[in-house]
This record gives C-alpha cells, structure tokens and sequence, in this order.
C-alpha cells in the first residue's frame, strides 16, 4: 500500500510538471495559503533580554517565537543534511529526492528514506494535514511550491523552526530545547542538535521523557549521518554518543510569577515585554526567599525588592518564597500587599524635624511617660531611658521621642511627606492619628522601598518601576538634601545583626503590633533593599522580630546583589556636624508643644519600676529608684507613706500585698512624679 501511494505521488508529481507552463503557474499562483502568522506563546523578559517567564499559546501548547539567528548553526546543517539536503536548490517538491525515495522502498521492501522536501513538512504543518493519503501529499506538494513563491527560503526555514512538532505539546526547536535541555538553543552540542533533528521525525515515539532509548538510537542515526557528510568528525561523534538523552522534561522558566502575570493583565495582547528586573539577580534572591522561611513552619511568608534608587528600576522582585497554592498563600503578591510598617516609618519622622527645625540629630529628647490627648504610648520594652540624643533614640527605634516628633509636626504632615514620595497609604477609618508614626498605618513593601530610595536620594522621591522605558521624572522633594542625610547617617551606624559585615549599610528594622509584620529596609550609596516577612493572612508570628528575623536576610541580599557596597553621599555643605553642647540653644533640647505645663527637666522621676509595668515582690519588698529631684525623698504607695526623709535614690518599700498600686515620690522642694504598676 506504502509502495502504490509513492508510486501515485511521483505520478501526480511528473504529471504537474508536465502541464503547460502557463497552466502550472496559474494552478500554483491560485493556491490559497493557511495563515503565515503563527500565534506564539506571551514571554516576559528581563533588561538583558533573558526569559523570565512564557506562557503557552491559546490551545495550551509551548510554541516560543525564535529567530534563524538565535538557533545554533550547526543544528541547522544537521536538519538540512538530513531532511532536506537540495533545501536551497528546489522549487518546494523534490521530485529526484521523490524518485530516489521510491526507488529505495521497491529495492528494500520498505521505506528507507522519506521525499518530502522541508518545505513541504512546513505545508503538512501549517495546515496539520496528514501524509498517509495521496490527496494529502498532493496538497502538501501544491502548497510548498506556493509557499517557496511567496516566501523567502529562509522565511520557510522559520517556520519549520517554530511548527515543529518535538512531542506532548511542545512545538518549535525554542520550545524544545528549553524543556529538554534547560537552555536557549543558540548554542548546542552536536548530541543535542542531532537529537532536536531526529525527534520531529516521529515526535510521540521519540519523546526523550518517555522513549529515551528509541530517542538515542534516532538521534546517532543524525550524528552517523553528519559524520559521513563531514559536518563533524569522527572524534566530536565519539563525544556526543557518551552524553545521555533527558529522561525528563524541565520546567519553563518562571521567575518573577507576580510581576510577569501583572505585566500580562496590563497588557495580555503583547507577545514579548521587557521589565527592568535582572534575571540573574532575580534567581539568587528567589533562591534566598526559599532559604529565609526553610524550617520556620508553614505559613512564614518572605518578600524582597531590589531597586536601583539611582535610576529608580526595580532589579529583582520576589513576591513570595514559592508561587504555590500553600499554607504560605505564595500566590499572594506580598510586595504589594498593605501592612502595617511598625518603626519602619520613623526615619521619616526624623527627617521632617530635621527640617522644621524642631531636632537635630544631636538633640537631647525626653523618653519618658508621656500622654497625648489621652494617647499613652510606651517603648516596645516598656522601658524608658529619660534624656537621650534624637540619633541614639532613632537607632533604639524609641517610641516616646517619635511620636513627641509626631505630635509637634502634626500627623497630617507625616502623611503629606508619604504622599509626596509617591507612597499609597490606607490610615484605619481615615482618621490619622499620632500612632501613624507607630505603624497605624497600611503600606505595601514596595512603598516602603520607594520612600526609603527617597532619602538615599537626597530626599527627592522616583517612583520605582519595572518596565524598561525612557527617564523617568524625578518626583517631588521629601525632605531636604541635610536632613536626608542625617537620618542616612544615623541609620548607617546602626549595628549591623550578629554575624553579618560592618559594612556601614543604612537601615532599619520594623515589628508591627501584634508581631504580624517583620520589617528590615536598607540602602548604600546605588541600591536599596526591602524585606518583609510575616504571614500572607496577617495572622501574628508570636515572637517574630523585625532585626532578628528579616534584617539578617536584608544583609544576605545586599551580599548576593553585590561584593562590596557603594560608599554613602558626603554630607551636603550646609550640614551642621557640632555637638550638643555646641548647638544653638533652641536646638539642645527638643521642647515639646505642652512644654510649658511639662515637668522641669531636673524634676524626680520614678525610674524604677517604670509606670505600666510588671515586677516582683521581694521578701524584702519592692525596690524603687528615683531619678532627677533633691533629697530627701518621701516615698508613698497608694497615697500612704511608707518611707519618708530618705536620702538615697534607691529604697525598698514594704508592701501590704499583690496587685495594682500607685507609687508617688515627693522631693525636698515639694515636686512629685508617680507610677502606675502591678506586683506579683
């Protein structure tokens, strides 16, 4: 039967060219084609042009556009020399290779060698038609000698590139290679070009993931082939047939599944788009997101932005440690999720009464009990510290100091500074309050970076962005250049966590209430990095910690973007580097805005223990401290006293019991200061 459909395709094929030559070329200029625009699958690239991630066509088939020049030459000689070595000289239909190949099966019984030429696979393929019956070869052959009139032998070459089938739904020498070798077929070895030659042949036979033997053989058939026509010598042959076929078929690449899906959805008609991400950077942090919450439990969650803050590009963007549908929730796009940023916001905070003149980084500051408006908020250890520099208060991350800042500025002025950096904020019940420089506030991860890129900046905010485009415009002044870089150099001797490098990296860790969010942002003089970790449902973390838990990871990909940092900005002129004692009086000690019904700064104060806290009655009683006043002191529980002319500073009081009681203590002058704690 074989051997009666060759003889009628050669027949069919002798008769053509016997019609009149008129006729002929009217019968041929009268084929009507399949459509030449081939669908190809949607691919998002990084700035070097390197995949990120593709997407297969409408009918769920990997078919990825390629170019001739992106495919290895030496594949190329190895298709042509053995599906179709007259490929150049031919009109579409080979009728000598047609003859040869009759000939070839009457002699040996059987089908030795195929004659249809590449062109007329290329017709089978655009019109998926078949070669078992004499109306098919007929139709191949008619559209072949077409296509070579309206397209160029090269064009056609395309074609077979990108339609070739290579098994399950992989069409397309780019395809193919991707999935069985991991790689971009620009460079092949002689085993893998022979093996991509030989599988379209019979692509479900071949499959190297699931016939790899019968895939082998047919591929050294292709290399004993270039060998005889000296494309190869004997000893690169020896070399190839040692490399093992795949046995398994890889993964496409996916890095940056948020971004790219996100790139998608603006724009689902583009074949190809560029980010502004730099794929090998985005593998290392990737690999670094899945370290982070390795034996943490199931449901810790990680994301990190790398950006530019020079040219405002984002470089890497990890959304979640893996895009699975887990306990994690890795589908979630944490980069642009709203969460509360804890003291992540306080630089800022510095930065505007820097610029209002309201602190200097030398600045004493009170930390002490402090209320506002009925606001009582407390350090994070319930501890107070009384005087301290505005510097050391904001590398401590000292609540009391920020929100005294707060309420000086006005929250409204906070909120207008996050806006001016281009940030997209969310205030519970739009009413901000004074715990907005705390954390009361939802921002996204990639706000965060932006408005830390700000300050790297000199206080001037880029909005961020991951599409390559033109310049972008810088955004509107934050702060001032001087202020900038006070809190740059504030946060740059920040000691770095336990075991990463003194490299002087500007940053700042953030927890926010409940231990839902552990933050860690940084920046050098070129790049800046944020780190969230947490849980996607906002569920608390309990003991989770913003510089135990994200800060040693924000160093580790400061390491991985890069050996050594670049060296922070020198400080603007106008930079005023005295120290307290040489600064204006105004400037010495922050006056907060009830500073005049504040106590005096030598006032007693109960230092220990704090107001609001917890301790333990001793056999021997309570031990109290009294800080500032003049002795002697009269020491009173519940308003009752129980010491009374003592001219130490520290006393023990006895006590009538358990529970919540009131310590008030009077000095020589009649000035008194009182706490509120419960013994046990």
């Amino acid at each position: 039967m074989m051997l009666a459909r060759g003889f009628l395709a050669v027949a069919a094929g002798l008769w053509l060219a016997a019609l009149g030559h008129d006729r002929f070329d009217a019968w041929v200029d009268a084929t009507v084609l399949p459509p030449l625009t081939i669908e190809t699958s949607a691919e998002v690239l990084d700035r070097n042009g390197h995949l990120l991630r593709a997407y297969t066509v409408a009918d769920g088939r990997w078919r990825l556009a390629v170019g001739l020049d992106e495919v290895d030459a030496g594949y190329i000689d190895m298709l042509l020399n053995f599906e179709d070595r007259r490929f150049r000289d031919h009109d579409g239909v080979d009728l000598r290779a047609m003859a040869r190949a009759l000939a070839q099966a009457a002699w040996n019984g059987r089908v030795v060698s195929g004659g249809s030429t590449l062109t007329m696979q290329v017709a089978r393929l655009l019109e998926e038609g078949t070669t078992g019956q004499v109306s098919g070869k007929l139709r191949q052959m008619r559209v072949a000698l077409a296509l070579e009139r309206r397209l160029s032998k090269n064009e056609i070459l395309s074609l077979y590139l990108l339609l070739a089938p290579f098994g399950g739904n992989l069409e397309g020498v780019r395809a193919a290679s991707i999935s069985y070798f991991g790689k971009e077929p620009a460079r092949l070895t002689p085993a893998e070009a022979a093996l991509l030659v030989a599988i379209p042949q019979s692509p479900e036979s071949r499959r190297p993931d699931r016939a790899a033997d019968r895939a082998e053989a047919a591929r050294d058939r292709v290399l004993a082939r270039a060998v005889a026509f000296h494309l190869i010598d004997e000893e690169e042959a020896t070399a190839a047939l040692t490399e093992r076929v795949p046995g398994l078929r890889q993964p496409f690449p996916a890095h940056a599944p948020h971004l790219a899906d996100r790139a998608r959805a603006e724009d689902p008609a583009a074949r190809e788009q560029r980010l502004t991400l730099d794929l090998s950077l985005q593998k290392k942090i990737e690999a670094l997101a899945a370290e982070a919450v390795e034996g943490r439990g199931e449901q810790l969650q990680v994301a990190i932005v790398v950006a530019d803050h020079a040219s405002g590009e984002i470089l890497a963007s990890v959304g979640s440690a893996a895009f699975a549908a887990d306990a994690r929730q890795g589908f979630v796009d944490m980069t642009t999720a709203l969460r509360s940023p804890g003291s992540t916001l306080k630089p800022l905070v510095y930065g505007l009464a820097f610029d209002e003149g309201l602190a200097h980084p030398e600045t004493l500051l009170d930390d002490r009990p402090m209320t506002f408006g009925g606001y009582a908020p407390q350090n994070f250890d319930k501890l107070f510290r009384g005087e301290i520099r505005a510097r050391e208060a904001l590398q401590k991350s000292l609540n009391l100091p920020v929100v005294a800042l707060t309420d000086a500025l006005g929250p409204a002025k906070l909120l207008s500074a996050m806006g001016k950096a281009g940030m997209h904020y969310r205030v519970p019940g739009n009413q901000p309050g004074l715990a907005v420089a705390l954390g009361g506030v939802g921002v996204t991860l990639t706000d965060m970076v932006q408005l830390y890129a700000a300050i790297a900046r000199g206080g001037v905010a880029l909005p961020l962005g991951w599409r390559m485009e033109g310049d972008r415009p810088e955004g509107q002044r934050v702060i001032s250049a001087v202020a900038a870089w006070q809190v740059g150099d504030i946060l740059a001797g920040l000691a770095p966590p336990p075991g990463a490098p003194s490299n002087r990296l500007a940053y700042k860790t953030g927890t926010s209430y409940g231990h839902r969010d552990a933050w860690a942002i940084g920046f050098d003089g070129r790049h800046v990095i944020g780190v969230w970790m947490g849980r996607a449902d906002g569920t608390p973390v309990p003991g989770v910690f913003g510089a135990d838990l994200a800060a040693p990871v924000l160093f580790q990909a400061f390491n991985r973007l890069k050996r050594t940092l670049d060296p922070q900005p020198p400080p603007p002129a106008a930079t005023l580097l005295v120290s307290n004692a040489q600064l204006p009086p105004p400037l010495q000690r922050f006056r907060p805005r009830n500073a005049v019904f504040a106590a005096a700064p030598d006032a007693p104060a109960v230092a220990f223990p704090p107001d609001g806290a917890e301790v333990e009655l001793l056999d021997a009683g309570l031990k109290v401290r009294v800080s500032g006043g003049t002795a002697p002191f009269t020491w009173m529980v519940d308003g009752t006293p129980v010491t009374t002319g003592a001219r130490d500073r520290e006393a023990m009081l006895a006590l009538p019991g358990k529970g919540f009681v009131t310590l008030s203590v009077i000095d020589a002058a009649g000035r008194s200061a009182r706490a509120q704690v419960r013994v046990w």
